[in-house]
């Protein structure tokens, strides 16, 4: 259990610096200046969204086992990690407006919309293949968003400047290809 909610948390939080949905954090963050509210969006729609992507790996596991399939989880996130190395960017016009529900009704919306299908979803739906278990790939990788969004609620564009994100996304992809030919050859 620890194995797998450290290893979700950890690729989960070098994968969503600079992605997609930190960037949405940033834009959330500037536009309504309340960070806790947006901190609990990102936390409940993480979690339901993670819940149900490892879920939906550990089932796909159950069924598909043998090692073909862990050839195919193992590739998945050598795949993960040369798809990292594509910044994400996110345009204005795809922001949400800013809602009358409030902080936290917009960001739980946008980040469970935003979320799907994004890399970090699809790792833990991998990770939830690899681990079977649910609980601790949900909660490693809901930590690992937290992780790397409530620095961006909190510091917004300041941090943005400071941090590198090409060299964090470097980091990301050479985690995530590690994991990926460590499970290669544990397949084999």
């Amino acid at each position: 259990m620890f194995e797998a909610l450290f290893t979700s948390a950890a690729l989960v939080a070098f994968a969503e610096i600079g992605d997609k949905t930190m960037l949405l954090a940033i834009v959330l963050a500037t536009r309504f200046r309340r960070p806790l509210p947006i901190i609990a969006g990102i936390f409940f729609a993480t979690i339901l969204n993670h819940a149900l992507a490892a879920w939906a790996g550990s089932l796909a596991a159950e069924f598909f086992a043998g090692q073909i399939f862990r050839l195919i989880v193992a590739a998945s996130f050598i795949a993960m990690g040369l798809w990292t190395l594509i910044p994400d960017k996110f345009d204005e016009d795809e922001a949400p407006a800013v809602s009358a529900r409030g902080a936290f009704l917009t960001t739980l919306v946008a980040f469970f919309i935003v979320e799907m299908g994004d890399k970090t979803q699809l790792a833990t739906v991998a990770l939830g293949a690899q681990y079977h278990d649910v609980a601790a790939v949900a909660a490693g990788t809901t930590l690992g968003m937290m992780v790397a969004n409530v620095p961006a609620v909190l510091l917004g564009d300041a941090l943005v400047q400071r941090v590198s994100l090409k060299a964090v996304r470097y980091a990301a992809a050479a985690l995530f290809v590690a994991v990926g030919i460590w499970l290669l050859v544990a397949a084999l």
